[in-house]
């Protein structure tokens, strides 16, 4: 590994000008972060902003950083997933000047590692996807929040956790709760999750969806969109949930309901989506077909129990990249993808950039505020913050014109009509 004290830490630096590439072709992609990126470099509104992030290190967070950067920021990065850094991208910037501590491949040791050292500068912004920054701060160094004014989270998950943390009265500074934009979590998570995890599955197994049963677990917006690309591609979709709501949705938009029980035994592909524990254990694995393969695209590596498909297991091998084969005691094949990881960044390259335009002009735009924030004098509760609906809809607009579109406006009397309650019919 390449080491420079105080700067970055990646798995080879050479692979930079690989990386350089690859984050040309995201800018090229992503016209809202350009425009952002152009009209803050003068201004510079980041300016003595110390930023730590702990986001997955792939091709379109570089644009994110650099844009940071751009607008003044000083900027500390590590991943927030041990497979889902690309060591190119790292490369790339760490050869350009960010403090970077990313690898792919990390152990848990490592990865903790890497997030402190993004604590040594003493940010007074943070920068989150699944809030383990967040967290390493108030469980490992509290007296850091006293100088943070914010933070931003970019996930389900995170911020589920990051609200209960608040109804708690733990948490010890305010966070935006990014993902909860209607531009990243109708996007971003539908569209983006549904194309890049099928893209992870085809890349580790290359195998034909048409006609296979695929058993998306959790319909939640990511779980809706792995859904929606499967039936695309002419699979028989099979959802398990546990919130009656989304499965009637999943039956009226044509898919099949059962239990992950019933799902065990006729499932051809299992991908997991739900944000929680043990979703597939060992009775799911005794039912399974020979042949089946499991994958996950939650945040965390515990919706597939791994340690109950070993302890079925006779052996455990590598057939193809991120591609795991246990056979069981009587003999099935069951075909675990990416570690349980995120099979979408693991296995694949992530989400779509064109997609990750509109959530990570949410994250720079939320950073901008806090700072805005920050020197008007404001200070924010220690609360889960929702981002505001002018922004939702200025960064959707942004998005259409750079994609050509044009849409209608409200005249002035049908505004007024739309607030007279004494018309009637």
């Amino acid at each position: 590994m390449d080491h420079k004290q105080g700067k970055y830490k990646v798995r080879d630096i050479k692979l930079a000008e690989d990386g350089r590439k690859k984050i040309e072709w995201a800018e090229s992609r992503m016209p809202v972060m350009m425009k952002l990126r152009a009209q803050y470099s003068e201004t510079k509104p980041l300016k003595g902003y110390k930023i730590a992030g702990c986001l997955h290190v792939t091709k379109e967070t570089a644009v994110l950083i650099e844009t940071l950067s751009a607008a003044g920021a000083q900027v500390s990065w590590s991943g927030c997933n041990p497979l889902s850094t690309q060591d190119d991208i790292a490369a790339a910037l760490a050869e350009a000047g960010t403090e970077i501590y990313a690898w792919h491949g990390q152990s848990v040791e490592d990865f903790y590692w890497s997030i402190e050292r993004t604590l040594d500068m003493k940010p007074n912004l943070t920068l989150d996807d699944g809030a383990d920054l967040i967290f390493t701060i108030h469980n490992k160094h509290p007296e850091l929040a006293k100088d943070i004014i914010g933070g931003t989270e970019e996930t389900t998950t995170g911020v589920h956790r990051l609200r209960a943390m608040a109804a708690d009265g733990k948490l010890l500074y305010p966070v935006v709760a990014v993902n909860d934009a209607e531009t990243k979590w109708d996007f971003d998570n539908v569209y983006g999750t549904g194309q890049s995890s099928i893209d992870g599955i085809l890349r580790a197994t290359s195998i034909l969806l048409a006609g296979k049963n695929f058993v998306v677990a959790g319909y939640g917006h990511c779980g809706k969109g792995c859904a929606m690309r499967a039936a695309g591609l002419g699979a028989n979709v099979i959802v398990t949930e546990v919130k009656p709501t989304a499965a009637l949705k999943a039956t009226l938009e044509g898919h099949t309901v059962m239990t992950m029980d019933q799902a065990a035994k006729v499932g051809d592909v299992f991908i997991t989506a739900t944000g929680v524990k043990d979703v597939i254990t060992k009775k799911h694995f005794e039912k399974m077909k020979d042949g089946a393969v499991v994958c996950n695209t939650g945040h965390y590596d515990c919706e597939i129990n791994i340690e109950d498909l070993e302890a079925v297991s006779k052996s455990r091998r590598t057939v193809r990249a991120n591609n795991e084969e246990f056979v069981t005691e009587d003999g099935r094949k069951i075909y675990l993808l990416a570690q349980g990881r995120l099979v979408n960044l693991a296995a694949a390259e992530g989400h779509p950039s064109e997609v990750m335009d509109m959530s990570f002009a949410n994250q720079f735009m939320s950073q901008l505020r806090l700072a805005k924030y920050d020197k008007q004098g404001i200070l924010l509760d220690p609360e889960v913050i929702d981002i505001p609906v002018e922004q939702d809809q200025e960064i959707a607009g942004i998005k259409l014109s750079t994609m050509g579109y044009k849409i209608d406006k409200l005249t002035k009397e049908q505004v007024a009509y739309m607030d007279d309650y004494s018309a009637g019919t």
